[in-house]
């Protein structure tokens, strides 16, 4: 399959279905079994969200950002701080911090560089309703500016409203791929209760 410039690809799909581990491919982290993956720029261009948040423990939030970004060879962009909510925290240790705020950080991490394809691994987990919504508005300005993403959620609402395509996954294999075409996640719960059967992804 082929996610483009300006796409957001949202992929659905029961527990152990293989999302985690198609990311992780599409990362670079494990290797395929079959085939190749291919992305433009290469892995300094993809910005990675996992279950582990790649953090310091011992480190500020504002240390931890300026030590990825020095992996990178950029500066920390002033406002990634304000933007996701972290201008108080900024000082803190990362261990200090409750999970929502530990994700919020670990997203900050994912875009220090400002990367051409985000691979975001259930990135809502632990995040409020506002820090949800500055995400959705991040990830909305990323595909806007021709970026594309790779989305893995049990939350059909926040992953169709961001999505332009949608997948279906099970067993390791794509069920079902297309464009949304103006779908609601109503539609998709529909779908996808068609194609892989169970009340709603994850399930």
């Amino acid at each position: 399959f082929t996610v483009q410039a300006g796409q957001t690809l949202a992929i659905f799909g029961p527990n152990g279905a293989g999302k985690t581990t198609l990311l992780k491919v599409l990362a670079g982290l494990i290797r395929p079994q079959r085939g190749r993956v291919q992305v433009e720029g290469g892995r300094r261009a993809v910005g990675w969200i996992g279950h582990q948040p790649q953090l310091y423990g011992q480190l500020t939030v504002r240390e931890n950002l300026r030590f990825w970004a020095s992996l990178y060879d950029v500066q920390s962009p002033p406002d990634l701080l304000k933007r996701l909510g972290l201008l108080e925290q900024a000082d803190r240790p990362v261990r200090a911090l409750s999970r929502g705020l530990v994700q919020r950080v670990a997203i900050a991490r994912a875009l220090v560089h400002d990367p051409h394809v985000l691979l975001l691994d259930e990135p809502f987990t632990g995040l409020d309703r506002i820090a949800s919504e500055a995400f959705s508005r991040l990830l909305a300005q990323h595909a806007a500016a021709g970026r594309a993403t790779v989305l893995v959620t049990h939350n059909v609402e926040e992953g169709t409203e961001l999505a332009t395509d949608i997948a279906f996954m099970r067993d390791g294999r794509f069920v079902q791929l297309a464009p949304r075409a103006g779908r609601d996640s109503r539609d998709i719960a529909l779908a996808y209760r068609s194609a892989i059967g169970g009340a709603s992804p994850g399930a």
